[in-house]
């Protein structure tokens, strides 16, 4: 692997999976990689748990307030310090063992930014899950294609990989999962080239600790309204 991995890890309220996804990500090639775990004012023992991390090429930062996910990842891209950035999010609904087949475009295209699809096909696994998230996300990227002309098919995933240079030259402004379109726009009207990868997902329920909202899509079309038109 030629270049550098800086992994950026939000994380809220993730006690039941955190250390679990930490440990993946250590453990999943390319092995050296910087670790960035940004934690949003967990109050259900989360926080107490990255208090207590010391490990080699793991950061651990603290909001002293709640802002929401894309806040933390805005957070995290003020210090990562290598070539390329993977999203990677504290539950266990996306598997770091998938690293080297989304950072292959990379390696072998002229990639810019790669997204892992959870709808294209050929990842080992998708849960079987909520419908109406489902139109949802199909929707969201749908509107977005049409203003980006892009043939994404998952532009709201979770698994989002960028070179820092390219996520570099935008200034991100959400604070919440509005910062998914956000990125999406700017880094289109850029002109940067996407690259979608299969991949394997094992979404959560909200008992199991799924927090996205039927609210958030409403807050997602307006980005993508605001971001293509605005800045």
């Amino acid at each position: 692997m030629k270049n550098k991995i800086s992994v950026i890890i939000p994380c809220y309220n993730e006690n039941n999976t955190i250390l679990h996804v930490i440990d993946r990500v250590i453990s999943a090639e390319p092995i050296d990689k910087e670790i960035i775990i940004v934690d949003d004012c967990s109050d259900d023992g989360s926080r107490e748990k990255l208090i207590n991390i010391q490990l080699k090429n793991v950061k651990v930062f603290f909001h002293k307030k709640n802002y929401g996910k894309g806040k933390s990842i805005r957070t995290g891209l003020e210090r990562v310090s290598n070539d390329v950035i993977i999203i990677q999010d504290s539950d266990l609904e996306y598997d770091p063992k998938e690293y080297l087949k989304l950072l292959k475009p990379f390696e072998e295209t002229n990639a810019d930014i790669v997204y892992g699809s959870r709808f294209m096909g050929g990842g080992d696994y998708v849960r079987v899950h909520f419908f109406w998230h489902y139109v949802a996300n199909k929707l969201l990227t749908y509107l977005s294609n049409i203003f980006t002309n892009l043939n994404m098919t998952d532009m709201e995933t979770g698994f989002k990989l960028f070179k820092k240079k390219v996520i570099d030259s935008i200034q991100l402004k959400e604070n919440g999962f509005g910062i998914e379109p956000e990125i999406t726009i700017k880094l289109a009207k850029k002109k940067f080239k996407f690259y979608e990868v299969p991949i394997s997902y094992k979404g959560r329920s909200y008992d199991e600790g799924k927090k996205i909202k039927f609210k958030d899509a409403f807050r997602a079309v307006y980005c993508i309204f605001k971001y293509k038109f605005f800045n």
